[in-house]
């Protein structure tokens, strides 16, 4: 286990430098200057010498691959450099986002799962009934549904017509988290409940369950404690993947609701073309799914023993 685990992160180091180098080099190839952005949105004129100037401050009439290597350097030495909009220190911004995306990513998958699994199990339960037809509807439904026109969906119905939850958030709290949370679980369980119930009828026609059944076991002690423990171990790798791209924020459903998480942080440094902030942004996503993914595979052994990872002994 433990050498499987030191190969795994070991695999992260070039994984990281391919990605922040292939970031670092498209965001240059994109022809925008970070500084005449600056100069745009705050309305200034100056002579091209002031801007000059203050390319050279920020060190961009350099080289791209001395930029590149700087700002490797100056991060293996835990400084991820200074936002080119704000002035403040990249990092302390970008941590001070995380309880917000945090929060968002717990109730989000939260809901997902009271929402996706006990439907997708009735769905399976009841195949080819009216109940099954129903919930696939609803499913066929969200899935049609871009998370924009959930979002705006939510803010009419909920915001507008019944006053129930605030417009747009004001603060990080339980009433400004539940519409985003809520445009996300929908979208999420939609995809879900259709996995879960493939998963679910999977195990249903195991010979297993004919053979309880012929023995006399109720069908609901199967399906808990046989069925449902089986299909875990694909439910539980859908949901850690949703983990991962909800932790790197949802950019979108964030900017709606005016959230202040990562994901709107990104938006908002790449539209003013913040470097530094969006090289953090990129470093946090790729640290996600390396880790995201490396925590599945250790849990695929104790949702299913039989599981060998890595050619790892029993």
């Amino acid at each position: 286990m433990g050498s499987y685990v030191c190969k795994r992160l070991l695999q992260l180091i070039p994984i990281l430098l391919v990605i922040t180098f292939l970031s670092f080099g498209m965001m240059r190839i994109a022809g925008s200057d970070a500084v005449l952005q600056k100069m745009e949105n705050t309305g200034m004129v100056l002579s091209q010498d002031v801007i000059d100037q203050a390319r050279t401050e920020l060190g961009l009439d350099r080289p791209f691959l001395v930029q590149y290597l700087t700002w490797l350097w100056d991060l293996l030495h835990g400084d991820m450099g200074t936002s080119y909009i704000s002035g403040k220190e990249v990092f302390p911004t970008f941590v001070s986002k995380l309880p917000a995306t945090l929060l968002l990513t717990v109730i989000s998958i939260g809901l997902t799962i009271v929402i996706s699994i006990p439907l997708g199990v009735v769905a399976a339960v009841k195949q080819n009934r009216f109940t099954d037809y129903l919930i696939r509807f609803c499913s066929f439904l969200g899935n049609s549904m871009p998370n924009f026109f959930v979002a705006l969906l939510l803010m009419y119905v909920l915001a507008i017509r019944l006053h129930v939850l605030p417009v747009i958030s004001n603060g990080v709290n339980g009433r400004s988290v539940a519409m985003p949370a809520l445009t996300l679980a929908i979208a999420m369980s939609a995809k879900y409940l259709r996995q879960v119930r493939a998963t679910v009828l999977d195990e249903l026609n195991r010979e297993y369950v004919t053979g309880a059944k012929a023995r006399g076991v109720r069908f609901s002690a199967t399906l808990i404690k046989s069925v449902l423990r089986t299909s875990m171990v694909t439910i539980f790798t859908l949901l850690t993947l949703s983990i991962g791209s909800l932790l790197g924020g949802t950019a979108i459903v964030e900017s709606i609701f005016l959230w202040d998480g990562v994901g709107k942080l990104a938006v908002d440094a790449i539209n003013m073309r913040d470097y530094p902030m969006i090289q953090a942004y990129v470093m946090w996503m790729a640290i996600i799914y390396v880790v995201v993914n490396l925590v599945t595979d250790l849990s695929y052994r104790l949702l299913d023993p039989r599981i060998r990872l890595g050619g790892m002994e029993a």
